[in-house]
């Protein structure tokens, strides 16, 4: 069965910067060998995910690059996609769009911000997910 993550946005440092914890779980898939495709809300938040991986912590390596900058899409184990690319869709997806990301996945993680006024949205994507039959998970960072 499918299933969808929701990650409660609650500690200092996620409260800060919210692309950290999108950075955590980037090296979580990588280290246990999970190819994982982000779904950027922009190609600015693509450009600025794109860096933080690189410096969010000198101890970690996480192989990645934005969509369509060369050929090697296909075998980077986190490709980063902005809304004017397209890739296949791959088991592990962080979606971080309005719209709920729909079939071809396994897992889907979901990003809930701290702002209780921003949580709107991913409310309404819990219930389609949940309508969608998929199992539905809630974690509080």
């Amino acid at each position: 069965m499918a299933r969808a993550d929701f990650y409660l946005i609650a500690k200092p440092r996620f409260l800060e910067r919210p692309l950290l914890l999108v950075c955590e779980l980037a090296r979580k898939a990588s280290d246990s060998g999970q190819a994982m495709l982000i779904f950027a809300a922009s190609m600015q938040q693509a450009e600025a995910l794109d860096e933080l991986l690189w410096e969010f912590d000198e101890d970690a390596y996480v192989a990645h690059q934005i969509a369509g900058t060369d050929e090697d899409d296909d075998i980077t184990p986190v490709l980063i996609v902005p809304p004017e690319f397209q890739a296949p869709m791959r088991p592990l997806v962080l979606n971080l769009r309005n719209e709920p990301v729909t079939g071809g996945f396994e897992r889907v993680l979901e990003v809930v911000p701290a702002d209780p006024s921003a949580r709107e949205p991913l409310r309404q994507r819990w219930k389609h997910y949940k309508d969608s039959g998929l199992d539905v998970h809630k974690h509080d960072m």
